[in-house]
């Protein structure tokens, strides 16, 4: 797979998914849709990584809009054998410190796991959205790539904080992810969510779990089906948003333009079927239908609720633990497949991711599995993943 859309500075140390704006750099999102698109300022993260001396490597190819597994269906990039996230793979192949990726149906959560690097959705408002590409805008929140949870307490120290910019950026201008010692913290294991990954997957969440205790973390295995219940309803809710933000895609000001159309309806119709693939397509379809006056109440407001129901039901389970573990994805790889099966193999797959999405809680996947902690208990996750790292096991 080739990894960089543009490259800027082969000195580079931080890589930027091509869903986050770098000034003057082409940014596409891994659209036809967005050819040639060039921004005329950069995210907020970006700008706050520059000040403190950090260099863009380089804008990492996508998949259009962040909507399929990790990253297979760029028009920039053609899909790979076998699957992996360039900005992923960037970090893991050492050729930058660290990357910034957008985490909107938990493609980078995947793309970490399968690359053995760790990343870091954090809680959502956190880190600025001023600057990205955005799709839905409810759940998706930038986070961090890097080998270790020490160097994405680093980067989060320096991107999170308030930004006037986004009016979703929360208060604090700083937050804590600092790494503390972890013996004497609870852990639940989802094993709900474990029965539902391959042999492989299994093995590294218990072994995992095995590596915990030996640090003084009490790991107990629960029940709970709420994350089949947080996938539907988030897949509905992201597919709705996200028909709502990617109509402003016409043809007209920026990106591609069909070449033939008679008159303002056929320069829509035509610049959006050649610009969008089958997946966003598909995407965009089901957001329609829910949103129609047939659908809305049975559809799109009942996944608000839902929303509110999960989110209550997971705080209950964090009065009594201090994370949950559980798989990032089914399986340790991913091959390659066709672009109409996209939609259900995504669906799938979300079940492990769609519950941080949904409600904005933090997620962090480290040596190929996930730990979901309380809203700005980043600082947690981090100790946790730490505790194993640093033993290397």
């Amino acid at each position: 797979m080739k990894y960089y859309a543009t490259q800027i500075s082969e000195k580079g140390n931080i890589a930027v998914d091509d869903t986050i704006l770098v000034k003057d750099v082409v940014t596409t999102a891994g659209s036809k849709i967005l050819d040639g698109f060039k921004p005329l300022f950069s995210a907020e993260a970006v700008t706050r990584l520059e000040n403190k001396g950090y260099v863009v490597s380089g804008k990492a190819n996508v998949g259009e809009f962040g909507l399929d597994l990790v990253g297979e269906f760029s028009y920039y990039a053609p899909q790979a054998e076998k699957l992996s996230g360039a900005t992923a793979s960037l970090v893991a192949d050492g050729d930058v410190e660290a990357g910034l990726g957008v985490d909107m149906n938990g493609s980078p959560r995947r793309a970490a796991a399968l690359s053995g690097v760790d990343f870091l959705k954090p809680t959502y408002g956190t880190v600025s959205r001023y600057g990205v590409i955005s799709c839905a805008a409810s759940g998706e929140q930038i986070g961090v790539y890097a080998k270790n949870a020490q160097k994405i307490a680093e980067i989060m120290g320096v991107i999170a904080g308030h930004d006037d910019k986004d009016g979703t950026s929360l208060k604090n201008d700083s937050y804590d992810y600092g790494v503390s010692d972890v013996e004497g913290k609870k852990v639940a294991l989802n094993k709900t969510l474990l029965n539902k990954a391959d042999d492989e997957t299994k093995a590294k969440v218990m072994a995992f779990a095995d590596s915990l205790r030996a640090n003084g973390v009490e790991v107990t295995e629960i029940e709970c089906d709420m994350c089949e219940i947080a996938n539907t309803a988030w897949q509905i809710l992201m597919c709705a948003e996200t028909c709502n933000n990617v109509s402003r895609y016409d043809g007209v000001k920026y990106g591609h333009r069909a070449k033939e159309y008679k008159n303002i309806d056929e320069l829509y119709v035509n610049s959006r079927t050649e610009g969008f693939n089958f997946l966003t397509k598909a995407v965009i379809l089901y957001g329609s239908d829910v949103l129609s006056k047939t659908r809305y109440k049975d559809c799109f407001d009942k996944s608000l609720r839902v929303r509110r129901v999960v989110a209550e039901a997971v705080q209950n389970k964090f009065k009594e633990f201090d994370a949950i573990l559980t798989p990032a994805c089914s399986k340790v790889e991913y091959e390659a497949y066709d672009i109409k099966d996209a939609f259900g193999k995504v669906f799938e797959e979300s079940v492990f991711t769609a519950t941080a999405n949904l409600i904005g809680i933090p997620a962090l996947v480290t040596k190929g599995v996930q730990l979901l902690g309380n809203h700005f208990s980043e600082s947690t996750l981090l100790s946790l993943a730490n505790s194993v790292e640093k033993e290397g096991k």
